[in-house]
């Protein structure tokens, strides 16, 4: 019938009022909302005006007058006091711990008893001690209560005190401060405490005198935790910074001294402090005695990159900012020694103000899915309860009133009702918690004893710290991860360079780390023919300041495994396949000895010389070999590959450079070159710049620096712009192409690439399964194996490779010209220097092409790019600019503004030199534990304090950033943020494969100032793939966890890092895992896990996460189960003893059942369960969804398991009853032989059950444990027969089971009969649910759709679990989990078409 206007008026009236429907929802939704926080706003001030301030008199501190005051005073008799308090200010001690011994107890009770179940228990035991209430006995529940929440809180004791012996170690760790020395040093002898004293064993003394003294005074080495505001602190080389202090006095050239604030802010450079020139006198202890100054500083903040204060010396008033503060967590490096003041000790020390401090304990996230479980038992037991009550009223009316022998037994309501409640209460078990405290245990175990996640080279293994929330690490969302440290190796490798257009690889580091390697071994070292990657994507990168080569797109056609280059040369962790130079720098050094005089060797030398020259490294002689002192890891990195070259720094002073230069005839010749001036490199420009006279003469200035500052300052600028903006065009075009392309491609259920796609045609022919029928091409289903375009994997069948993604580029004419022109990638020839000869090389249009080309290209691989370029200077020149210079560096008002104008005015016509590509090591592992992370629907974030430039190249290097990723950077410099989020907001909504958000700590600042732009921010955040905050304080680093867990409640998020400015958000996250080995002690001791490196992550939650996740969702299951189907039968024998609450079970039994008869079987669950292998959770990550779905508990699945409880058990007991009522005669039909006869039916039901149906993974301690369980309730029976006293009793055991209805045939055939159909039942189900699963047909729920390419995380447990018994697929599974170097020869399997047919 057609549709009319009536129909259509219709729709719309019914679509209007759906839509008006879910309008009132949504606003009663936001009234909800509002009103939830207005009552927590509420309850959090009542607390804090009411407990806090009131009764613990914890209140906030006013702010000083004039900030706090601290003179410079060597003699000092009492302590400082802060105005604030009124006290003393606070010690040196720091405190991680979550406890101390005055709230320990309070706040664990609270914190117990704030979990439902406990509070549960707590109200019925109360009541059940009240003598005539209960018929179970008075203290059945409340004493065990009360032993079971005393021994989680003692377990929690234990982990926190772990915490504090750590604290103890850091706050014993040693510094030297000035102090008054004794008449008699040995006579004085330290306070000691008894209880301290024990608790800290095995730390050593510290109170020893050392160094230059000075009559009375001296240096005495104390510990941290007596350091003092006002105290005066000399620090040398390597010494960590025990509290804030103002700098008195460096070693360092000019007085400065470098400090390393990796542990601090993230930043790897080096940053230099300087004292003021007021304090010169203050190197000696004479000195400082005669000093008299007093500082007024800011009172104690957060905030790292501001300081203001100011001293007062000899009456001069002196500002004081950041540039003379040294800050705790800061590393005194390279200077022998500096000397400060002590402003800010203990918590009120910047890094600590940074850090949340003492965190709440944490709990599972699976808790508050049991509590709606414990909520609905609990109603539950009130209807039965209630059910019951009322059952005995009618009964009390239709029998027991005309019953005259208990006419008078009448029981009052209440009390009937009370029993009733007690005697159901056992439905929610009261073991559940400390059974499930030791599944956890067990969980820890498993997980410490891990050999996958053990690190041989620091000797670190995997490190459980808090067992509570092992399940949480089944359910991560969010990963919030450090840099530094974290990511990283925090070492630089110079990689690559360019000259004159041509790309040459620097892989000397590897080889000699090869031939050692290959010493210690036995082994001869052997070198193999170099030929080119192969690259089959395409890829994308912003680096410097994202102005130029947004993505790299370089084409290439497939080339066989036989011929890629060995496996000792290097590969871009970002673009492991990416094509790479075939000549290396040992190439580039014999040409220079075979043809030192042409044009390229000259220019070569110049590229070496310029990398030896412009840098501020110092060379000093450690065991007989020349290192170097830099305050950056990148300048150190371009130093030692100048050594490697043959340029070595031997001296370095402020007025000259030393260089020893190896000659072509093998000797070599020393060279010195005058340095005349050094410009600064500075965040504003990004470049340096050093002056110097060459020995013939000529002055020279060399210019490094990021390439959008070098190309407007070359000498032929007009022309290197033009030909960046055809390489810019070019790659937006393939960027273009790749994104269209992305959106082709096969995605899963949340968005992401498929580790195996497979279009299930055994969905549509079910038929095509049978053995008997042939399989049709068509009827096979297309199984193939995703291949990332990160990094994409070799495929070595036989058949007919895929197309390549740079097929597409050769349709674009630039790119072709590219193609052509560059020499990165010269064709095999009989000369491999032939390419040198080509006259293009002289061609400056062509070298900017190439040159560019070379940049975005090392940019794509993750590597730190930077540019060289030089001019020489006629003396005349030089001589007017360094007046200018000179006024400059002299000048009082705006120093830093008229240094930078006069670079201006000589940083114009450079000669480009060159390029430089230096890589930051990534930990081993990182990108494919990112990208499987990735995999598994887990979003990543990267926190860091380092730059945006360098944390861009490293998300690009650790696949954060994918080749087609579309990047966003939002800036408050560039114009309004309401505008760039709603921008992206746009950009998102119309399509994007992979989006990543790009925001700086001044940003952030910025946007959390406006709560509009907070909510749009953090609205937007959830749609973004990935997101990299750079320059990010700790303090700013917990907020982002903070409101992620706030704007997104039902994702699980995780903090992993390694240095003390990474703890707030450890803390802060519901998992904090901390890196330990290296440098990562701070983080690994509070966090929740520790591990020695990242890729150990994708093990930890991929494969322990679901593991645990799994186990204990069954293991509440199992034991809410359990308990349903074993107390059923009780509510049911009511009836027939006129509800008076008389037990089916006899009491010792009913006591010691969770204990004795089905603990074993629900714990052995809870810690050996293993679903799938760790190759199959490995190979495909997008099974880790199982847990962010709550796919294994839920409210659903939990009705469906009680459901089955309820009908099984009344299926036994009107079995029980049939048998003894209908069908036959027993021997004893007393309540003992009925109760144990269903008791017994329940404890083989339960164990065989979870035992052998619902554990997948059955070892030999599991089959032991049910063979113990299974013999132990026998030899029970025997016990209590033989136990018993020979008395009247409801429960006449004595001789029972070994006489009376033990000998009942029909006893045994009762049992027989109904656990073989209990048993039949599960299997018949369990068959036909996995054949229906297997087949693709099995749908439930019913209603919801399903395609028929259901994507692979989509699949039921039971068809990986069949693959699984498949040798071969098992096998691919595994080789699939391997590292890539370790599969790189014999290479990868993909899953063949007709795998999971064959299997199936």
């Amino acid at each position: 019938m057609p549709r009319t206007a009536y129909h259509v008026e219709y729709d719309v009236g019914k679509k209007g009022d759906v839509n008006a429907i879910s309008t009132v929802a949504r606003k009663s939704r936001k009234r909800l909302e509002n009103f939830g926080g207005v009552v927590y706003e509420c309850a959090t001030q009542w607390y804090r005006i009411y407990l806090l301030e009131l009764i613990l008199r914890q209140r906030p501190l006013k702010p000083s007058k004039d900030g706090r005051h601290v003179p410079l005073q060597v003699e000092r008799e009492y302590n400082l006091i802060d105005e604030r308090r009124g006290h003393p200010y606070i010690s040196n001690t720091i405190r991680t711990s979550r406890y101390t011994l005055i709230d320990f107890i309070p706040k664990q009770l609270i914190f117990q008893f704030t979990r439902l179940a406990n509070f549960y228990f707590l109200c019925v035991g109360i009541p059940q001690a009240i003598p005539g209430l209960s018929t179970t006995g008075s203290y059945t529940t409340i004493l065990p209560l009360l032993f079971f929440v005393l021994l989680t809180i003692a377990k929690e004791g234990y982990d926190d005190f772990k915490r504090h012996r750590l604290d103890n170690l850091e706050n014993a760790n040693a510094t030297r401060v000035l102090r008054r020395k004794p008449l008699n040093p040995d006579s004085v002898l330290p306070p000691r405490k008894w209880l301290t004293d024990r608790l800290k064993i095995g730390e050593k003394n510290t109170q020893s005198w050392g160094g230059e003294t000075d009559g009375e005074y001296g240096w005495k080495q104390v510990k941290w935790q007596d350091v003092k505001v006002g105290d005066i602190l000399k620090l040398v080389r390597d010494d960590a910074v025990p509290a804030d202090m103002v700098l008195l006095h460096a070693t360092g050239e000019n007085g400065l001294a470098y400090i390393d604030t990796m542990d601090l802010d993230g930043e790897t450079n080096l940053k230099s402090r300087e004292s003021l020139p007021d304090f010169k006198e203050c190197h000696t202890i004479a000195g400082l005695r005669a000093c008299q100054a007093e500082f007024v500083l800011e009172d104690p903040n957060p905030d790292l990159y501001r300081f203001d204060g100011r001293v007062t010396v000899k009456g001069r008033t002196l500002p004081l900012t950041s540039n003379e503060v040294v800050y705790r967590g800061s590393t005194l490096r390279n200077t022998a020694v500096a000397i400060g003041v002590v402003i800010n000790t203990g918590e009120e020390c910047k890094i600590r103000m940074n850090a949340n401090q003492h965190p709440e304990a944490k709990k599972p996230a699976l808790e508050q899915i049991a509590n709606q479980i414990v909520i609905t038992l609990a109603a539950y037991v009130i209807i039965l309860t209630v059910g019951c009550s009322m059952g005995y009223i009618i009964w009390r009316s239709t029998t027991e009133r005309y019953s005259w022998y208990i006419s008078l037994a009448t029981v009052e309501f209440k009390q009937i009702i009370i029993g009733f409640a007690i005697m159901f209460n056992n439905v929610i078990p009261l073991a559940l918690y400390v059974t499930l405290e030791i599944t956890r245990i067990g969980q820890m175990l498993m997980l410490n004893n891990d050999v996958e996640m053990y690190d041989e080279a620091t000797d670190t293994p995997a490190r459980c710290n808090t067992n509570t929330i092992l399940e949480n690490l089944g359910q991560v969302s969010y990963i919030f991860s450090d840099k530094t440290g974290t990511l990283t190796e925090n070492v630089m490798k110079f990689r690559k360079m360019s000259i004159a257009g041509t790309s040459w690889l620097h892989e000397m580091d590897i080889l000699a780390e090869e031939a050692t390697t290959m010493t210690k071994s036995g082994l001869g070292v052997t070198t193999g023919l170099a030929v080119p990657r192969k690259s089959r994507e395409v890829a994308s990168i912003i680096h410097e300041d994202i102005e130029l080569y947004p993505l790299s797109s370089p084409s290439s056609v497939y080339v066989p495994q036989s011929e890629r280059r060995s496996s000792s040369q290097w590969r871009s962790s970002a673009r492991p396949d990416h094509l790479q130079p075939d000549v290396t720098t040992a190439d580039l050094l014999e040409y220079i000895k075979l043809r030192p005089a042409s044009h390229f060797a000259r220019r070569a030398k110049d590229y070496i010389l310029s990398m030896a020259l412009c840098h501020t490294c110092l060379p000093e002689m450690e065991d007989g070999k020349i290192d170097f002192q830099a305050s950056s890891p990148d300048e150190l990195a371009l130093v030692r590959a100048a050594h490697e070259l043959g340029y070595l720094v031997m001296d370095r002073s402020s007025q000259a450079v030393t260089l020893r230069i190896d000659t072509e005839d093998g000797n070599y010749r020393t060279e010195v070159y005058q340095i005349l001036d050094v410009i600064e490199f500075s965040s504003k420009r990004k470049r340096m710049s050093i002056v110097v006279r060459y020995p013939n003469g000529r002055i020279c200035i060399i210019c490094k620096g990021a390439d959008s500052m070098i190309l407007p300052r070359l000498k032929l600028a007009h022309l290197a712009q033009q030909k960046a903006t055809e390489v810019r065009k070019s790659v937006e075009m393939e960027r273009e192409l790749l994104r269209r392309s992305e959106q082709l491609e096969v995605r899963n259920s949340f968005g992401g690439r498929p580790s195996i796609t497979i279009r299930r045609s055994l969905v549509v022919n079910r038929n095509s399964i049978g053995p008997d029928q042939p399989l049709s091409p068509t009827m096979r289903p297309d199984i193939t194996r995703s291949r990332s375009a990160e990094g994409s994997r070799t495929r070595l069948s036989e058949d007919k490779p895929r197309p390549s993604l740079g097929i597409r580029t050769t349709s674009l004419e630039v790119t072709k010209t590219l193609s052509i022109l560059s020499s990165s990638t010269p064709k095999p020839s009989p000369d491999k220097f032939s390419f040198l000869d080509d006259p293009s090389i002289l061609d400056e249009s062509t070298i900017f092409t190439r040159c560019f080309k070379h940049l975005d290209d090392f940019a794509t691989e993750g590597l730190r790019t930077l540019l060289f370029a030089r001019k020489f200077i006629p003396e005349n020149e030089y001589e007017s600019w360094k007046k200018i210079y000179n006024d400059a560096t002299t000048s009082l008002v705006n120093r830093q503004d008229m240094i930078e104008a006069a670079g201006e005015l000589i940083e114009q016509s450079f000669d480009l030199v060159g390029a430089t590509a230096i890589e930051d090591k990534l930990q081993a592992g990182v990108p494919d534990t990112i990208d499987k992370l990735r995999r598994a629907n887990i979003k990543i974030w990267m926190l860091t304090g380092d730059k945006r430039e360098t944390a861009i190249n490293i998300a690009h290097s650790a696949r954060i950033c994918r080749p087609g990723s579309d990047i966003f950077i939002l800036d408050s410099t560039k114009g309004s943020l309401e505008t760039q989020i709603n921008d992206i907001s746009e950009d998102i909504a119309t399509g994007c494969t992979h989006s990543v958000v790009v925001i700086d700590g001044q940003t952030l600042q910025v946007v959390e100032q406006s709560a509009h732009l907070t909510n749009l921010f953090y609205t937007l955040i959830p749609l973004i793939d990935s997101v990299i905050c750079c320059r990010a304080s700790p303090a700013q680093k917990s907020t982002i966890v903070k409101a992620i867990r706030q704007r997104v409640p039902t994702a699980l998020t995780l903090a992993i890092g390694d240095g003390a400015n990474d703890l707030a958000m450890i803390s802060a996250s519901h998992v904090g895992v901390g890196i330990s080995g290296k440098e990562g002690l701070q983080a690994a001791r509070v966090a929740d896990y520790a591990i020695a490196q990242f890729r150990f992550l994708q093990r930890l939650l991929l494969v322990h996460g679901r593991w645990n996740y799994v186990r204990t969702a069954k293991f509440i299951l199992a034991t809410f189960w359990k308990e349903m189907f074993f107390y059923l039968p009780t509510a049911m024998y009511q009836r027939y003893n006129g509800y008076s609450g008389t037990s089916l079970y006899e009491s010792w039994s009913l006591t010691v059942f969770n204990t004795l008869f089905t603990s074993l079987c629900v714990i052995c669950l809870g810690i050996w369960e293993q679903d799938l292998s760790a190759e199959t959770l490995l190979a495909v990550p997008e099974l880790y969804v199982h847990g962010q779905r709550n796919s294994e508990l839920n409210i659903p699945r939990f009705v469906r398991w009680m459901a089955g409880a309820a009908t099984e058990g009344i299926l036994v007991w009107l079995g029980v009853w049939a048998a003894y009522s209908v069908f036959g005669q027993a021997r004893d039909d007393g309540i003992f032989a009925l109760g144990d006869l269903v008791f017994t039916i329940g404890v083989v039901w339960i164990n065989w059950k979870v035992f052998m149906i619902e554990m997948h993974y059955k070892t030999a301690v599991v089959m032991g444990a049910f063979g113990i369980t299974f013999a132990g309730w026998w030899g029970w029976n025997a016990f209590l027969a033989a136990v018993y006293a020979p008395q009247p009793s409801p429960y006449p055991a004595r001789d029972g089971f070994t006489d009376t209805f033990g000998k009942d045939p029909l006893w045994w055939l009762t049992l027989i009969v109904m656990v073989v159909a209990l048993v039949s039942t599960e299997m018949f189900y369990k068959a036909v649910k996995r054949n229906m699963v297997i087949a693709g047909i099995w749908k439930w729920p019913p209603w919801k759709e399903r395609s028929h390419d259901d994507s692979i995380e989509e699949w039921g447990l039971e068809v990986w679990q069949e693959l699984e018994q498949d040798p071969v697929t098992r096998e691919r599974l595994r080789r699939a989990t391997m590292e890539e170097n370790e599969v790189e020869d014999e290479g990868r399997d993909s899953i063949d078409q007709v795998d999971v047919v064959q299997v199936v």
